[in-house]
């Protein structure tokens, strides 16, 4: 559900701010977001085949995300230079 609630934010956010705007051009490609959700997906019919297996996917979820994502401060450091 996480996954889920980012994305509903993100989708709002970005319809607030325009397709075109600095912030929009920032989250298109959203790779850790993607990868996120269908690996949730997974780990919910996998709970039923092996409860461990579920687990070591939701924390290789939360590995992912251990890492900042510096995309909107790349671009705000991109557009304040130009």
């Amino acid at each position: 559900m996480a996954a889920v609630a980012s994305a509903i934010l993100k989708k709002l956010v970005l319809s607030e701010h325009g397709a075109d705007s600095l912030l929009s051009k920032a989250l298109e490609k959203g790779v850790k977001e993607k990868l996120s959700l269908v690996l949730y997906v997974l780990a919910i019919p996998l709970a039923f085949v092996n409860p461990w297996i579920s687990a070591a996917i939701f924390i290789i979820v939360a590995l992912i995300w251990i890492v900042p994502d510096k995309r909107i401060e790349n671009a705000l450091t991109k557009s304040s230079r130009t």
